[in-house]
């Protein structure tokens, strides 16, 4: 399929005829956590999500959010929104950096059933549903896959958009997403990123924190509590996500040390440009790839400079500084 514009959508009306055949054989359990528009996205309760852990445009302008389902890449990927399928686009991927990579990646676009004058743009899932088919939300929408866009560090996930149907696939002009995921913050700010080595793999570690943190890594941002969303340093900027609202030249504080400026501010969110900062784990570079967890059970992934530089044990006790 060469051109969008050549696929015919159905009338809004047929949505609530009862034309259409509901594939409802749920992955899972899901909740809400974005919306724009109308259009409610879901994420597994398992999984993880980021708004602004990419170097694409639309996630430093906060119209685009990813889903990690928590399970391996060609596993099914549930459908992040309630919508139609109307258009599926094939593109090619460059080469993988340093893994094997899809030669093709796929764009999926569904009509939302929730506002039909609105459609959502799916990536990285290679599609299992027909045009014409209408999915739930947790439903199977395809497969995960490792795509040639992503890097060596990136875990499966669907790239979701809310897109005007007029202009459905550019990298910009998706609308700006809220987050409707709420935030635990009876735990606090934490003094030290210290703990125990949960997974170690050649792409990145996971650490438990002693600090028993909840749905993400906590950040001061003028007094108040945030959690990080981003990767950190090596995109240059990263998301907070907070209650109340921070004005834009606010500083970001992990356990005490200034790691970023703000610059713009979203609904229950802003962006912050990183300042000159390293981590190092037990004295080795390293950076921080974070994320929110709606299950509460967060893990800190901690990503070496190079493919399997960072060579850690299960259980091994380590501790991350920042300087």
């Amino acid at each position: 399929m060469d051109a969008v514009k050549e696929l015919r959508a159905p009338s809004a009306s047929k949505y609530n005829s009862g034309m259409f055949k509901w594939l409802d054989c749920l992955v899972g359990d899901v909740e809400a956590v974005a919306c724009s528009k109308g259009v409610t996205v879901y994420c597994p309760k398992t999984g993880r999500l980021s708004f602004f852990n990419s170097p694409y445009p639309s996630h430093r302008n906060c119209s685009a959010v990813d889903i990690y389902p928590g399970v391996g890449f060609g596993c099914e990927a549930p459908s992040p929104v309630e919508g139609e399928v109307v258009a599926v686009r094939a593109v090619r991927c460059p080469e993988g950096k340093d893994f094997e990579a899809s030669t093709l990646d796929y764009v999926v676009l569904l009509r939302s059933l929730e506002n039909p004058d609105v459609w959502v743009k799916v990536l990285h899932v290679k599609p299992c549903v027909p045009v014409g088919e209408v999915v739930r939300a947790g439903a199977p929408l395809g497969f995960l896959l490792r795509s040639g866009f992503f890097d060596f560090w990136t875990d499966p996930h669907v790239h979701v958009e809310v897109r005007s149907p007029s202009d459905p696939i550019r990298a910009r002009g998706g609308f700006t997403l809220e987050r409707l995921i709420e935030l635990d913050t009876v735990n606090g700010l934490t003094e030290e990123l210290r703990g125990v080595v949960v997974e170690s793999k050649p792409e990145y570690s996971l650490i438990s924190l002693n600090n028993g943190l909840s749905c993400g890594l906590p950040v001061d941002v003028d007094g108040e509590v945030g959690f990080l969303d981003g990767g950190i340093p090596h995109y240059g900027y990263f998301g907070v996500h907070l209650s109340a609202k921070p004005s834009e030249g606010s500083v970001v504080r992990l356990c005490g040390v200034k790691i970023g400026v703000v610059k713009f501010v979203f609904t229950g969110m802003c962006l912050a440009v990183c300042c000159g900062l390293n981590f190092k784990l037990d004295g080795k570079p390293v950076r921080l790839s974070t994320y929110i967890h709606p299950s509460g059970n967060y893990l800190l992934k901690v990503v070496p400079n190079r493919l399997g530089e960072l060579k850690l044990d299960r259980s091994q006790e380590v501790s991350l500084t920042i300087s």
